[in-house]
């Protein structure tokens, strides 16, 4: 896809967002729109003309692997901070395509079982199969994000973890899944506004967690934890993007763009028919009425 494609964009998101060398999370202002210069309303027409393209590359992503003409996948890491709006990129980004082809995995506080093994292995059991577009809303940087600053585990734990994950991408990317990972980046203030929107509609409260304002006050020390996640874990096979999320609409068009960009490079191609077609639109147009 090129820039022409869409309404608001003036460059490459994924260049504008990847986090690279000397990166500073403090330095990114979560109201901008990195490469975008449209409204919001141009931002909401671009994520819908741009659904049936990501659409119909996931329908050939899972095509192609019915078939056997391909091992590839996708894995879209969803990363944030409570309220950053991982539902919505779930639901108004990913939920533009066939759910059959989706393998959600919204990963909870570990259960005995998943703590009497190393920390990868809840999540090797998770790994998109062949033609799927697999989705972890949030993941195994939890182990050393909410692991350091609650000190889950030692300090020497959380340091071979870094080196761990890194190993573990490399492997995964090296057996045909293409990874997007992505830090949804609000500002402490919009945060507060949106647990308080929580609070202020019934509908509302089954979203709000009483812990949340416990991690809240922690923010400082999240911050710390997710500059040290990008600067040991942004790699050239898996490199992060942080994605300012202030403005939802932005954050759902920036992420779907990754995901087609993502797509296009894997190129899924319709597999050819097993059969031969003249033949059967033959034997098929015998059965019906003349």
């Amino acid at each position: 896809m090129t820039t022409a494609d869409a309404t608001g964009w003036i460059g490459d998101p994924a260049t504008a967002l990847r986090v690279a060398e000397g990166f500073d999370l403090a330095a990114v202002d979560p109201d901008a729109t990195p490469a975008y210069r449209g409204s919001k309303a141009d931002g909401v027409a671009d994520l819908a003309a741009e659904a049936p393209k990501l659409d119909e590359l996931q329908e050939r992503l899972f095509a192609a692997s019915r078939s056997e003409a391909t091992d590839q996948a996708v894995l879209l890491v969803l990363q944030a901070m409570d309220s950053a709006g991982k539902g919505g990129i779930v639901r108004h980004v990913v939920g533009s395509v066939d759910p059959q082809g989706v393998m959600l995995t919204a990963f909870k506080k570990p259960t005995p079982e998943e703590l009497a093994h190393d920390f990868l292995w809840r999540i090797e059991r998770r790994l998109p199969e062949p033609g799927f577009i697999g989705v972890f809303d949030r993941s195994h940087y939890e182990d050393v994000l909410i692991g350091r600053v609650r000190a889950l585990a030692p300090a020497d734990e959380i340091e071979r973890r870094y080196d761990a994950i890194n190993d573990f991408e490399a492997r995964v990317v090296a057996s045909g899944t293409r990874i997007v990972k992505v830090m949804l980046h609000i500002s402490h203030a919009e945060q507060g506004a949106r647990l308080m929107e929580r609070l202020d509609r019934p509908d509302k409260h089954w979203k709000y967690n009483p812990g949340d304002v416990d991690e809240r006050a922690l923010w400082p020390d999240y911050m710390a934890a997710y500059q040290t996640v990008f600067e040991r874990t942004s790699t050239a096979v898996a490199p992060w993007h942080v994605v300012p999320a202030n403005r939802k609409w932005y954050a759902r068009l920036a992420v779907q763009r990754l995901l087609v960009d993502a797509l296009e490079a894997v190129n899924p191609q319709w597999p050819p028919a097993t059969f031969d077609v003249a033949l059967e639109k033959e034997r098929l147009a015998a059965t019906m009425p003349s």
